[in-house]
């Protein structure tokens, strides 16, 4: 049918992600003292809608669907309910889905908007298999430094439920405080190897002639993204940054990286000639 587009369809998943987030907001009035599995499902219906519009829009240009802001967004999501779904087969991390849908539908309206979507936007300058490599690792990063932050949010929940709340916090299904805190460590540090392995593809790219790497604002952004989350890997793994601290930090970068991903992307010379 002609309704089903890919921005189309792509609505339709926002529409199930906000449906999770209203059943999450469910979840959160009950201490997460319910099973989670009709939320998995729900971000597992949305994630079949999204992949749906992806493919739509990859093979409409016969090319990894990563070149404007729609479709950078699209991916990103996408990295971000897929590394969800992955570890929500285990039953005890399932309610992280509570707190990552309505970061996914906030995303989804976000990509929504007509302005990131132009009907004749720029066309990608490569299209040898090592751009969309580059572009996959990049964008599974973000997913599992989102995951992060997610896993984060849920330690200063339960650490707050511990301080002033603390039979809430032995009745809710959320893990031990500790578990949560390896759990944020250990997706940060995924998110970094594959950020720093994008970063790795990326650097043996072909360049528009006349274009500098080191002046590009693109690198230099993601320079900044990489030294970030170094330096607070490095500071939990050899300083013992406290879990509070570590959880704040972990948020705070990711915040950056959401608000300014796309200004950066839009000023670069070399992701738009």
């Amino acid at each position: 049918m002609a309704w089903f587009t890919d921005r189309n369809t792509f609505l339709l998943a926002v529409m199930v992600y906000g449906a999770s987030m209203i059943y999450s907001v469910f979840l959160w009035r009950k201490g997460f003292r319910r099973d989670e599995h009709v939320n998995y499902f729900l971000l597992l219906l949305a994630f079949a809608l999204h992949t749906a519009a992806m493919m739509q829009r990859g093979f409409s240009l016969q090319r990894c669907p990563v070149n404007n802001l729609f479709e950078a967004t699209l991916f990103l999501a996408w990295a971000l309910v897929l590394a969800y779904l992955i570890i929500g087969l285990l039953p005890r991390l399932r309610f992280v889905g509570a707190f990552a849908s309505p970061l996914l539908f906030v995303i989804g309206v976000f990509a929504l908007m007509p302005s990131l979507d132009p009907p004749h936007g720029p066309r990608p300058e490569f299209s040898a298999w090592l751009v969309s490599l580059h572009a996959a690792l990049i964008l599974l990063a973000y997913g599992a430094f989102g995951l992060g932050s997610v896993s984060a949010l849920m330690f200063l929940t339960q650490q707050h439920n511990l301080k002033f709340h603390i039979l809430r916090a032995v009745l809710s299904l959320l893990p031990p405080i500790q578990r949560l805190e390896l759990v944020t460590s250990r997706l940060v540090l995924v998110g970094f190897i594959l950020l720093t392995l994008g970063l790795f593809a990326g650097g043996h790219l072909p360049r528009p002639e006349g274009v500098s790497y080191a002046q590009d604002v693109k690198v230099r952004w993601s320079a900044l993204v990489w030294l970030l989350y170094l330096g607070l890997l490095l500071a939990w793994w050899r300083f013992a940054l406290s879990g509070r601290r570590f959880a704040c930090g972990i948020i705070g970068v990711f915040a950056f990286v959401l608000l300014t991903f796309w200004g950066t992307n839009l000023l670069s010379s070399i992701h738009h000639p």
